[in-house]
Formats: C-alpha cells, structure tokens, sequence
C-alpha cells in the first residue's frame, strides 16, 4: 500500500539560516536526511510554491510544502549462504567477508549478498535499517565487517563509526616501493564523468587514510592502512591518487607492474591476481552495552598469503 505524506509548514524564526534539509530533518524526525534531499532534489518539496535545493538558507516565513508517496519498502529475501562468524552475541556480529560477495542488494546483485545471508542466520535483522550493517566493504575486499543485532547498538555504533572512534585497520599490497608511512588528506567524491568511479575532488567530503609499510619488496610495498573517514572505494583511490595503486585492483590500478627480471612465478601471480589485494584484518570498538573496548582481527586470506610469497621469493632471488 502506499503511503502518501502532504504537510506544510510556515518556517518559524527557529530555524532562521539553517539548510532547507536541516530544518525539514526535524520538522519531519521520521524520516532521514538524506531521504529528505531526495525529495527536495526530486521537486517533492516546494518553497514559497518553488522548486529549490536542500543547501538553500531560510530566512523565516516560507511557506513549505512537502508532498510525496511512498512506496512500501522491499524486504530482502533469507537465503542460506555460508558466513564466517568472528564473533556473535546478543547486540553485535562480526563477520570475515570473503572475495566476490557483495555486502548489499543492488543493481545487478538483486540477491546472493551478504545482507541476504544475515537474513537467514537471524530473521529479526529485517526489522532493522540495512539488517543492521554499519559499514561496508567492496565486493572483492576481504575482511571484517560490523553488524549491529539490535536498534540500540546500531545507533550507539553509528554514533562510534561518525566519530571515527572505531579502529579499522587493513593490509594492502601496492605497486611501486615506498619508503615510509604517510597520511593521505583528499576529498573524495562521485567522478565527473564516470558515474560508477570515485574521484578526488577538491569541493567534495573529506577523506583521510593513513598508511605504514609493513614490508618492501623490489616493486611493491604491502602496507597497513587505517581508515579515518569511511569514503566509498577510499583506500583505493587514495593510493591511486598518491600513484601507489593497489595491486589487482581493475578499476584504478591501470596495468599490472613488475621489477626488471621478476621471477616467472610472480608473473604469473600478479596476472593471475583479478581482484584489489586488500584485506580488512582488525577492528576495534567499544561495545554498545558492557562499554569495553574490544578488538578482532582475521588473517590474510589465502591468495593473498600466496601473492606475498610470490613477492618475498623475488625479493631474496635477487638480494643474492
């Protein structure tokens, strides 16, 4: 059934100088934010009869009219599929993703994700916003991943993951040999012109990643990496940016990068290597109810152990 919505407010002083999106935000506290600008950006909401944009200022006495209907959410189906469980009790989930699951339905993943495969392991995740996952990890990004099992610990861990009070910690294996660790400070938006790429952009969120070096080799570096901001593909295009991209990865990497006179074996390995080499190995929070700090991490998995390898052979190979 759908649901229609027309109300309208006169805008009071209270609100005088705050976004349009703001101050709908709490007239209307059923409803997110950015549910909000989609309607404003969608013409559902008039100002003064006036079709505007979410980033207007008010200054008192418009008059706003939302009108917009919506339709009944879709539920995701439970589907019986395999997950490794790091770690389970009452309010949270940890869960060690592997390569070439995707986290949430969506075009061209309509089912087969990860949040499907919640739905079955717990049937009351369908009750909350996502089944409760608080962030997510790209299709092929190995690693942990946070799942709240109840309301209240997804708002108190949302409210960690704003403040970037929660510890992510990644390892990733780079092209080219970096000599020390850095902190990347660069905005990161939607590509101009590639609407499924992200891109650094001046004018867009800020986003910071910081990195040491765990281990060189001839050509690459493997690193640690811990995010900041949660910016969709950050690390990837962050390293990208400061031209170390991650190796495997086909959407910014470009082509694939070896030393002058490499071993045969690790030819073949980073050819044969098709997803981004990086691997969400440790997170560490506070828990929602008992308030202690807690941490997780997953080992390497395994053609990621073999890629180093690969590149450790190489190195001594020629250290000779």
């Amino acid at each position: 059934m759908i649901k229609k919505i027309h109300e309208t407010f006169i805008i009071s002083e209270d609100y005088l100088h705050q976004r349009l999106d703001q101050a709908l935000a709490k007239l209307l506290p059923d409803f997110s934010r950015t549910q909000i600008k989609e309607w404003i950006e969608s013409g559902s909401v008039l100002v003064n009869q006036q079709i505007t944009k979410s980033k207007l200022r008010l200054k008192g006495g418009e008059t706003v009219t939302v009108a917009v209907s919506l339709l009944p959410p879709v539920q995701s189906i439970a589907q019986n599929i395999p997950l490794s469980i790091v770690y389970e009790d009452a309010e949270l989930l940890i869960i060690n993703k592997p390569a070439s699951m995707v986290v949430h339905p969506g075009a061209g993943n309509k089912d087969q994700t990860l949040l499907n495969a919640l739905l079955f392991h717990d049937p009351q995740l369908q009750a909350l916003p996502r089944a409760g996952i608080l962030h997510r990890l790209d299709k092929d990004t190995t690693g942990l991943l946070i799942i709240a099992k109840t309301l209240g610990s997804l708002k108190k861990l949302s409210i960690q993951l704003k403040k970037h009070t929660i510890v992510r910690e990644y390892q990733g294996v780079v092209y080219g040999r970096i000599i020390s660790g850095n902190t990347i400070d660069a905005p990161i938006g939607r590509h101009p012109t590639q609407r499924t790429h992200m891109a650094v952009i001046e004018t867009a969120k800020a986003a910071v990643t910081h990195y040491r070096v765990i281990e060189r080799f001839r050509a690459h570096t493997l690193l640690k990496i811990r995010l900041e901001t949660g910016r969709t593909h950050q690390i990837r295009v962050h390293m990208a940016h400061v031209r170390h991209p991650i190796v495997g990865d086909t959407t910014y990497g470009g082509r694939i990068q070896f030393a002058k006179g490499s071993h045969p074996a690790l030819i073949q390995t980073l050819r044969q290597f098709k997803r981004q080499a990086l691997h969400a190995y440790a997170l560490e929070l506070v828990h929602p109810v008992t308030h202690q700090t807690m941490r997780w991490e997953a080992a390497l998995p395994e053609d990621m152990q073999q890629l180093i390898h690969a590149l450790r052979v190489d190195n001594e190979l020629h250290s000779a």
